[in-house]
């Protein structure tokens, strides 16, 4: 088939995907992004390297012919005038709430088949308060929240701290830092006023579960849905002293290709009864969300050892050198799925979903 991916590409790569089929500076990303985190300038975190885009363009060239169409403001003439028989969509996009939803927005617009959630689903997981709201409606647990606009809205909590503090509308573990969680008034005033005024959306003020962390990874729609090999966070391997949560810090500072930390188990050493509670819940939100081919669906233990869903991730990051501990392909991996097989899998479901197959 003719297949376009479509991508937005970290900008620290100084370079295009299109033009370096192999890009000298790929020696250089960690230092480029170590330098970008060291000014806290995580404005990036959600887009692909050029590694990571020639990977997937390669992976799908096995079975298909893939052209590279960049998420710019070009976007919609480029797709316009090639019109592929489907696109593979990893572009998270730069402005708004809707950013994610743009390039299936579009490509609805050019009736144009695409893998992945439609703009509606897109929109309603970046919105984690939108998210929770449905999750709620349908009695699937997730932690109490409110959504907090300025210092003067804190007041309606209706939980006490330790609580998490995000924003709103970000990924990749963008906004939520080691400080993040918060233990007293003083730190959740300073921690709100931080994502406010630093990120210029609301804060998402969480209650705090104090239990383990999972990550895992749905392939398919319907009946061929998969729920692939549970991945678990190891809190234990972060440094001394840090909180136990997933921060930017655990995520793109201290775990390194070059030195990885031993941060994640999959399968995750969980007994028969959490792992089947843990996939019905992920499976049920999957399915309520309306997600389409693959989402990676993160879940915490609550105080009492039941699985809450902290956030749904339709576009799944896909990093694919095992060292990069990227989960979505470390689940396959698990699940004797290949990168390769892994990412045409993707766009199976989706020929499948249009009938193309």
């Amino acid at each position: 088939m003719d297949v376009a991916l479509v991508y937005n590409v970290k900008k620290e790569e100084n370079s295009t995907a299109e033009n370096d089929s192999q890009p000298s500076s790929l020696t250089q990303t960690t230092t480029h992004t170590q330098i970008q985190l060291a000014t806290g300038a995580d404005t990036y975190a959600e887009w692909d390297t050029i590694e990571t885009i020639h990977t997937v363009r390669n992976a799908l060239s096995l079975r298909h012919s893939v052209s590279l169409i960049e998420a710019d403001n070009n976007a919609f003439e480029n797709l316009k005038s090639s019109r592929p028989e489907i696109v593979f969509n990893i572009a998270e996009g730069r402005f708004g709430v809707s950013r994610e939803a743009q390039i299936p927005a579009i490509l609805d617009m050019l009736n144009i088949p695409y893998t992945g959630s439609d703009p509606l689903t897109l929109g309603i997981c970046l919105d984690k308060s939108r998210a929770k709201e449905i999750l709620s409606y349908y009695g699937i647990p997730t932690p109490k929240f409110v959504v907090v606009s300025s210092l003067s809205e804190i007041q309606s909590l209706n939980f006490s701290t330790p609580a998490m503090v995000k924003p709103l509308f970000e990924g990749s573990s963008k906004g939520i830092f080691n400080s993040s969680l918060v233990h007293t008034d003083a730190e959740l005033k300073k921690q709100v006023q931080l994502v406010v005024e630093q990120y210029g959306e609301p804060a998402l003020v969480e209650e705090f579960l104090p239990g383990r962390e999972f990550t895992v990874a749905m392939l398919g729609n319907s009946d061929d849905l998969k729920v692939l090999p549970i991945v678990e966070i190891k809190f234990d391997s972060l440094p001394t002293g840090v909180n136990p949560i997933y921060s930017y810090e655990a995520k793109w500072i201290w775990d390194q290709s070059s030195n990885p930390l031993e941060i994640f188990d999959c399968p995750a050493k969980i007994d028969n009864s959490l792992q089947s509670e843990i996939a019905q819940i992920c499976t049920k939100t999957y399915n309520l969300l309306r997600c389409k081919d693959w989402s990676r669906i993160d879940v915490r233990l609550d105080k009492n050892g039941r699985p809450n869903i902290i956030e749904i991730n339709p576009l799944p990051g896909i990093l694919p050198n095992p060292e990069d501990n990227s989960c979505f392909p470390k689940a396959a991996r698990m699940a004797g799925i290949s990168y390769e097989q892994m990412l045409n899998a993707v766009l199976d479901a989706a020929c499948k979903r249009y009938e193309l197959m």
